[in-house]
């Protein structure tokens, strides 16, 4: 079981810092005016949403793995597997902004980014104290 909490702490950090990362992309992207810069973040966007894409899969199973595998409860299990659910669906909606901007479809200001760009780190802050202090 330590194996696989290890597994899924390294997946989870590698996730976040994916999710840290892309949506900076965009706020430089949306305010890009040069081609060369639009097209040279197009290309990090997808690399970048394409190589963390398995990872938040393999922490998604490892962390329903340990759930089911080994009978975790509590309240605070289930407000953080909401709170994953949500993160699932900012990560596949990151998806589609790579989307947006590969068709230079964007039509979102940096400013509105910058502010997208802090949902990860707001859902991290929760999940690390509904892990830790377990409040309920």
């Amino acid at each position: 079981m330590l194996w696989l909490k290890a597994f899924h702490i390294f997946f989870v950090v590698s996730w976040f810092a994916g999710l840290f990362y892309l949506p900076r992309i965009f706020v430089n992207h949306a305010m890009a005016e040069e081609q060369a810069v639009r097209e040279r973040l197009k290309l990090m966007e997808r690399k970048l949403y394409k190589f963390v894409t398995p990872i938040g899969l393999l922490a998604v199973i490892t962390g329903l793995w340990l759930w089911f595998g080994f009978g975790f409860s509590g309240g605070w299990l289930h407000a953080k597997t909401t709170l994953v659910a949500g993160l699932v669906a900012y990560h596949l909606y990151c998806g589609h902004l790579v989307k947006v901007f590969a068709a230079d479809r964007n039509t979102r200001s940096h400013v509105w980014f910058r502010f997208f760009n802090e949902v990860p780190v707001l859902v991290l802050l929760a999940v690390v104290i509904l892990v830790v202090v377990k409040p309920f």
